[in-house]
C-alpha cells in the first residue's frame, strides 16, 4: 500500500508525526521498534538548509533502521524550496514531505507552514516544482483550511494530487485554530471518500488511545493515522494500537522498571547524538510523560527535570525502582 514497488506499508498504517525537538533519530528508532510503520524528521527549513545551518543539517541524518523515513521540508519561496528539495535528495529519504500545516506564528506569518493555506495557488506551484525536482515520492501534510470560513481541504487535495503528490496527511484543525479545540475528522473522511481522490489519505489530530485510532479508522476509512503528541513518553502506543486491532484488547502498559530501562536508553542515546546540554533539555518532556502516573515520581520530578547532568538523572530514575 501507499507507493507500490517503492514502499510497502500495511493496512491501517501508523505514522509518527514530525515534531520539532522531539522526533530526532533516537526517538524515531524507539517508535519504529514499537511498531510505527513510518517516521518523519523534525521540520527542515529550506532557507536554513541553503545556508548550511549546522542544526538544520543534523536533522537530515538518520539510521537505516528508521526506514521507511520521510524528511519534512517547509518554506514559502518556490526557488528556495525547490533547491532545498534537490539537496535533500542526496540524503536518499524514502519520502519528501512538504509541511503546509505548522501553525506556529513565526512560521505561518511568513506564509510558510499553515500560512500557505492563505495562498493555494502558491502552494500548488511550490508542490509541482518540488515534485519535478525530487527523485522520491512527494507527500504533503496540511490542515482543513486557514479558518472555518475557508475549509478548502478538498480543493487543496485535488489540486495537489494533480500536481503529483503521492499521499496527503490532513490534520483535523484549521490553521488559525492552532492546537486549540478538538480535531474535526468529518472533512478528512469526506476527502478520503471523494471519488476524485485517488491518493492515500492519512488523518491526524487527537489520537490519544487505541480506541481513538479504531474509531477514526472506522469513521473515515483513511489509509492511515499519524500520531504526534500521544507518542511523547509513550512510544509503545503504536504497539498498543496494532494489538487492539488484532485482538480487541489493549496490552498492559510497561511497568516502572521497563520504563526506566527505556528512558535510560533514550536519555543516553539523546546525549550521544545531540550533545550537552541539548540532549538533556530535549528529554524533559519525555521524562515527565514516561513517569507521571507513578507516585514515586512525584518525589523526584522537580530534581529530575531541572538537572543537566545525565548521570544524576540516570541515578534518580534507578532510585525510583528501589522503592
Amino acid at each position: 500500500m501507499l507507493f507500490p514497488g517503492i514502499i510497502s506499508l500495511p493496512p491501517h498504517t501508523l505514522l509518527l508525526a514530525p515534531m520539532e525537538n522531539i522526533t530526532h533519530t533516537v526517538f524515531r528508532c524507539l517508535c519504529r521498534r514499537y511498531g510505527a510503520d513510518m517516521v518523519f524528521t523534525e521540520f527542515v527549513s529550506a532557507e536554513e538548509l541553503l545556508h548550511n545551518r549546522r542544526r538544520t543539517l543534523e536533522k537530515l541524518t538518520f539510521r537505516q533502521e528508521e526506514r521507511p523515513l520521510g524528511i519534512q521540508l517547509y518554506g514559502h519561496r518556490k526557488e528556495e524550496m525547490t533547491e532545498a528539495a534537490r539537496r535533500i535528495m542526496t540524503y536518499a529519504p524514502d519520502v519528501l514531505d512538504i509541511n503546509f500545516g505548522c501553525p506556529a506564528r513565526k512560521i505561518a506569518r511568513r506564509g510558510a507552514g499553515a500560512g500557505m493555506l492563505k495562498n493555494i495557488p502558491a502552494m500548488v506551484g511550490i508542490t509541482a516544482a518540488i515534485v519535478q525536482a525530487a527523485s522520491c515520492p512527494v507527500t504533503v501534510k496540511t490542515r482543513l483550511g486557514w479558518d472555518r470560513d475557508h475549509l478548502d481541504i478538498l480543493e487543496i487535495t485535488l489540486r495537489l494530487q494533480d500536481a503529483g503528490i503521492r499521499a496527503i496527511t490532513i490534520h483535523g484543525r484549521t490553521g488559525d485554530q492552532g492546537y486549540g479545540g478538538k480535531a474535526d475528522w468529518t472533512l478528512i473522511g469526506e476527502v478520503k471518500n471523494h471519488p476524485g481522490v485517488h491518493i492515500p489519505v492519512f488523518g491526524n489530530g487527537d489520537i490519544r488511545t487505541p480506541e481513538d485510532a479504531k474509531e477514526r479508522f472506522q469513521q473515515t476509512g483513511v489509509d492511515g493515522i499519524m500520531i504526534g503528541r500521544a507518542a511523547i513518553g509513550k512510544p509503545w502506543i503504536f504497539r498498543d494500537i496494532r494489538e487492539y486491532f488484532r485482538t480487541g484488547t489493549v496490552p498492559p502498559a510497561p511497568g516502572l522498571r521497563e520504563r526506566v530501562e527505556l528512558a535510560s536508553e533514550h536519555l543516553t542515546e539523546s546525549v550521544k547524538t545531540r550533545g550537552l546540554p541539548r540532549g538533556v533539555y530535549e528529554m524533559r518532556s519525555h521524562l515527565i510523560l514516561y513517569f507521571k502516573e507513578f507516585e514515586i515520581f512525584q518525589h523526584v520530578w522537580k530534581e529530575m527535570i531541572t538537572c543537566t547532568d545525565p548521570g544524576k538523572i540516570l541515578e534518580l530514575m534507578n532510585r525510583m525502582t528501589e522503592h
